[in-house]
């Protein structure tokens, strides 16, 4: 499982699940730029790869 957000620990397959779920639409994605966009993201300190 590759994981895509390791704030809230979102795989490629819960991206795709719901998107196929929400009629070609993201809630995940959505809710991962609302996060880096009040910056309670961390991924960059969680993530191994530093991104």
């Amino acid at each position: 499982m590759k994981l895509v957000c390791y704030c809230f620990g979102y795989s490629e397959a819960d991206l795709k699940q719901n998107v196929i779920k929400n009629n070609g639409c993201s809630t995940i994605l959505e809710k991962i730029k609302a996060s880096k966009g009040e910056g309670t993201c961390r991924c960059h300190e969680t993530n191994p790869s530093g991104k």
